[in-house]
């Protein structure tokens, strides 16, 4: 299995991880991987994923306290499946 159909099996279990643990309303998860080759993250096969995710968990919540439910959702995937993420949080 090459390196872009492994991140296509990440994005969908990226997804499927926050509706699970976060109740997220809605999920938009892109590959930026081919953008970092020659990182040092992604010579060790993780991917680099931008992800934008609703959830009601996040209601009153700094961005930071919002980003931190996300990094703990998918705390198993780290660092051997994701090496970095960009985020953006918002309430549902």
């Amino acid at each position: 299995m090459d390196l872009a159909d492994k991140n296509s099996l990440r994005v969908r279990r990226i997804e499927a991880l926050l509706r699970e643990r976060l109740g997220a309303t809605r999920v938009e998860v892109v590959d930026d991987s081919h953008r970092h080759r020659g990182h040092a993250g992604a010579a060790g096969g993780a991917g680099h994923f931008r992800v934008t995710v609703a959830s009601p968990r996040f209601a009153g919540l700094s961005r930071i306290e919002a980003q931190r439910l996300v990094y703990g959702a998918l705390d198993e995937m780290m660092p051997d499946e994701i090496h970095a993420l960009s985020l953006h949080c918002e309430a549902s």
